[in-house]
């Protein structure tokens, strides 16, 4: 039997840059930064003073009240950035048979707000005062599940956690399930919500955030820049409705882009630095090359992994040129995460629609912040201004902490 194409019907996020798709897209195209000074809570005795904070997030515009309460922020912005998925993809109850309908998100570290919270009622009011939800609020599964109860979604559901490879190596499973013909339809992506106590502490001792600029948020994430220090902690959704193309015609569904290949490899090396030459990394693009039937000469722009830290930029510069050979020094690359700040688990969704929507518009999306090039940092990474041009494959690449990377590769849908 040939093996079904995988197609884009229906995107969702909510970011620091917007709680829609198109919001969103209009400030990358404009260059903005969505990093602001961390006030969601006293950071005085914090390094890092700064955040990537979603704005303006009403959860009961996409779900009952009742049920929001009963979610962690990272359940919420999962469900929110699926309604809007789904909404898009015309996915309505009935357009699809529920057993074939499958739930794969990608969340790095669950409802830690939840288990702060909960660990604060034991210390100051005993372990009776811990809030039923406690347990169901947190786990990372509960992302995913939310999902499929709020769309009755019956096939397979799933939480991929592979640090910041998950949104990205979540969504490379979705597409392996429906070319292996066990679904029709996956709702998947990232999400995350790791703005907290803890996690600005946690991120902090590992001297891995941003600490020079707490003056001046809105320059402190510059991947490939020489005066990088850290990257910035942000949260968000990022959510694709990924569909057998055979499916997606039969209902007449508008496409917007090819899932069309999807590379993981572990570097098996490292607790949370990359390997020294990349080349986990290097495997994984090339084998998502493979899968999509492509050369290195195709790919018209690479959305980077980028994070802004000095230890991954140049690492993943040199992954590019191993992967890449020649066509490294002629291909578009950029960092979104330079005006969204790292939204972790969430990074691989957010950046799939960031790549479909260059696709989209031919715009080649900017890294900001991008003022003294590192000298080892030598590609061309549109500096601070986005370009136009041509764009007919776009790929993606996600590094998680553990060494996971997972890379996806879509193109311009072709019939």
């Amino acid at each position: 039997m040939e093996t079904p194409r995988v197609v884009v019907t229906g995107m969702g996020t909510v970011n620091p840059l917007g709680c829609d798709v198109e919001s969103f897209w209009q400030a990358i195209k404009e260059g903005r930064s969505g990093i602001t000074v961390n006030d969601r809570f006293d950071t005085r005795d914090y390094a890092t003073k700064i955040a990537g904070l979603v704005k303006n997030f009403k959860a009961s515009d996409f779900m009952d009240s009742k049920e929001a309460r009963k979610m962690a922020l990272f359940t919420q912005y999962a469900v929110a950035a699926s309604v809007q998925a789904m909404n898009q993809a015309q996915l309505n109850p009935g357009a699809y048979d529920p057993d074939r309908i499958g739930v794969i998100i990608g969340n790095g570290i669950g409802g830690f707000e939840v288990i702060e919270d909960s660990l604060y009622k034991i210390f100051t009011s005993g372990p009776s005062r811990v809030p039923p939800m406690s347990i169901p609020k947190l786990i990372s599964n509960e992302g995913p599940a939310n999902v499929a109860i709020k769309f009755n979604c019956q096939g397979p559901c799933a939480t991929v956690t592979t640090a910041c490879a998950s949104g990205a190596d979540a969504l490379g499973m979705a597409a392996l399930l429906i070319k292996a013909g066990r679904a029709d339809v996956v709702i998947s992506g990232g999400t995350e919500a790791a703005v907290t106590f803890l996690g600005i502490a946690g991120f902090n001792v590992i001297q891995a955030l941003s600490t020079r600029y707490n003056d001046r948020p809105a320059q402190a994430s510059r991947p490939f820049d020489k005066n990088r220090d850290g990257f910035v902690n942000a949260e968000g959704a990022g959510i694709l409705v990924l569909e057998s193309l055979e499916h997606a015609a039969r209902r007449g569904a508008f496409i917007l882009g090819e899932f069309a290949g999807y590379g993981s490899t572990c570097d098996a090396n490292h607790l949370t630095a990359p390997h020294p030459e990349g080349l986990g990394a290097v495997k994984a693009m090339k084998e998502a090359l493979k899968e999509a039937g492509l050369r290195p000469e195709d790919v018209d722009y690479i959305n980077a992994h980028g994070t802004s830290t000095p230890i991954n930029d140049p690492i993943e510069t040199q992954a590019i040129k191993k992967a890449l050979g020649d066509h490294a020094r002629r291909v578009k690359i950029s960092s979104t995460k330079s005006m969204t700040g790292h939204t972790i688990g969430a990074a691989g969704g957010v950046e799939s629609i960031v790549s479909l929507l260059a696709i989209r518009d031919n715009f080649f999306p900017p890294t900001i912040n991008l003022e003294e090039p590192d000298p080892e940092c030598d590609l061309d990474y549109v500096p601070n201004r986005g370009q136009e041009g041509k764009i007919d494959v776009v790929m993606s690449n996600s590094l998680g902490f553990g060494g996971h990377n997972g890379v996806v590769i879509f193109k311009r849908f072709v019939s």
